[in-house]
């Protein structure tokens, strides 16, 4: 899967254990929206996704992440690999946390099993909103909490959304 970008910190020590933990995010564009989980509380705007429990494919992690946090199932044939997104910063332990994303275009099959949110996604009112990327910037970039939130999920997210309008993604007639 190619790099889209790297998000680096570097506020790390490079000696220190390095902590892998990879994500597998749905990139789902209908009619020039996108599919996306909205934090209520917080106001701000996430690919629906999350981390690959062990021994778990990035594509079956991608089909139950944005089954649980959107209620929407994915039509497995629709999976195609768009790009990933690495993540490097120091972790709460002092050792050196990478996160990596893999992003999939998808469509979504029809069903809507509903969410199965975790406590803390519960809590934060997450919600599956189909948004014009626009809507999504601004949130996201706006946000007064920003910071408080992980100014550097918040910033992956805008970034990918900008790549995609860039590649054309949101038009009428886009590639997926």
């Amino acid at each position: 899967m190619r790099l889209l970008f790297t998000l680096d910190q570097r506020d790390y020590d490079p000696a220190a254990p390095r902590l892998v933990r990879p994500s597998a995010r749905g990139i789902l564009i209908r009619g020039g929206k996108i599919a996306l989980v909205h934090s209520l509380k917080y106001d701000y705007y996430k690919f629906p996704g999350g981390g690959l429990e062990p021994g778990e494919r990035p594509e079956d992690a991608l089909l139950r992440e944005v089954r649980e946090e959107a209620g929407l199932a994915v039509a497995p044939e629709s999976v195609r690999p768009y790009g990933l997104v690495r993540r490097v910063q120091r972790g709460r332990m002092g050792e050196t946390f990478q996160q990596d994303n893999y992003y999939y275009l998808c469509a979504p099959s029809g069903e809507t099993p509903g969410q199965e949110l975790d406590d803390y996604e519960a809590e934060e009112g997450f919600t599956l909103a189909w948004v014009e990327p626009e809507t999504a910037l601004e949130a996201n970039r706006s946000s007064p909490k920003r910071q408080d939130l992980g100014g550097v999920m918040l910033e992956r997210e805008c970034r990918v959304l900008e790549l995609l309008r860039r590649e054309g993604y949101f038009q009428e007639a886009a590639p997926c």
